[in-house]
């Protein structure tokens, strides 16, 4: 029986999970819909872009799907540590969940599939940025990704839960962009380990590693959806509002500096209103801003480093 490709089943898979988490997001926002565009790249390929604007409870949300393909720049292609060529394909799904609310935390989520010569990887992951921290959502949100992960590899939470720590660190601030999460990539199915000199003995096969974005991707609304549930009605004040800009001014930074799903995109010449979707609609930069001891916003500052949330055996 011929087998369909896996760049046409992780495509299928990340498109379903498009359609599946909008309709969980329309649902628990109860006055927006998603905005949807259709887009092709001229180089090869499209996507299909759906953003949500003005809601009860997110201020802007965008939920992205994508199969491209083409030709890397020399450049940048050099830079890709896996694969041989410049001919690529990539399929993924990309999201940013902006609240109006501020205890409502802000969320990202990013799983993706390349192909580049005769090499084929895995990526993504998912991380949580509370502007008002609460011990018991960054325990919920982390206890079900790892939950997620140990159905796969009981060391795949503790080693991308440390990625993503080292990932998201705004180096230039000297702080953590929220709580964390997991992270991973360049998964090829020879290792699950960034180390190239790993044994290959026992590592898991690429199908395997499908299997585990394909678990990891559907905890993602368990996940987040409780947490949100919880806090989309706690009253605020223009001062936690002033705050949420703020932080948000720090995400900003971090997807235009760091990001490599930005870089990737713009390098790749991708559709510029889908890559920056991610960014928020109102955010602020305060110059020298530093919290008053003392205050919730001081509080939340010690939330925003790596930190071990859940404890052994947990």
């Amino acid at each position: 029986m011929h087998r369909i490709p896996l760049k046409e089943r992780a495509g299928s898979f990340f498109s379903e999970l498009q359609d599946d988490i909008c309709v969980a997001l329309e649902k628990l926002d109860g006055q927006a819909l998603f905005r949807q565009d259709l887009w092709t790249r001229e180089e090869g390929g499209g996507g299909r872009t759906r953003v949500m604007e003005g809601g009860a409870v997110f201020e802007k949300a965008g939920v992205n799907f994508s199969e491209v393909h083409g030709t890397f720049d020399e450049a940048f292609a050099a830079r890709l540590p896996v694969g041989e060529g410049a001919e690529f394909f990539a399929t993924g799904i990309s999201l940013v969940l902006h609240p109006l609310n501020p205890f409502v935390p802000t969320v990202h989520a990013n799983f993706r599939y390349l192909e580049r010569g005769s090499s084929g990887w895995f990526g993504g992951g998912s991380d949580l940025t509370p502007y008002y921290p609460y011990l018991e959502d960054a325990l919920h949100f982390h206890q079900t990704l790892k939950q997620a992960c140990d159905q796969f590899d009981p060391t795949f939470y503790p080693r991308f839960k440390k990625w993503c720590d080292e990932y998201f660190f705004i180096k230039h601030r000297g702080e953590s962009r929220g709580v964390g999460g997991v992270f991973f990539d360049y998964l090829t199915g020879v290792s699950a380990s960034r180390d190239t000199d790993s044994s290959t003995e026992g590592a898991p096969s690429l199908e395997s590693i499908f299997e585990f974005v394909q678990g990891v991707g559907r905890a993602f609304l368990p996940a987040y959806l409780p947490i949100a549930e919880r806090r989309k009605g706690e009253h605020y004040t223009e001062r936690e509002r002033e705050f949420q800009l703020i932080r948000r001014g720090r995400y900003v930074e971090f997807n235009l500096v760091y990001d490599r799903g930005t870089h990737f995109g713009l390098e790749t010449r991708g559709r510029a209103e889908s890559i920056l979707m991610s960014l928020p609609p109102l955010v602020r930069w305060v110059y020298d801003y530093k919290p008053e001891p003392g205050t919730r916003e001081a509080e939340a500052q010690a939330f925003f480093k790596p930190t071990n949330w859940l404890k052994p055996g947990e």
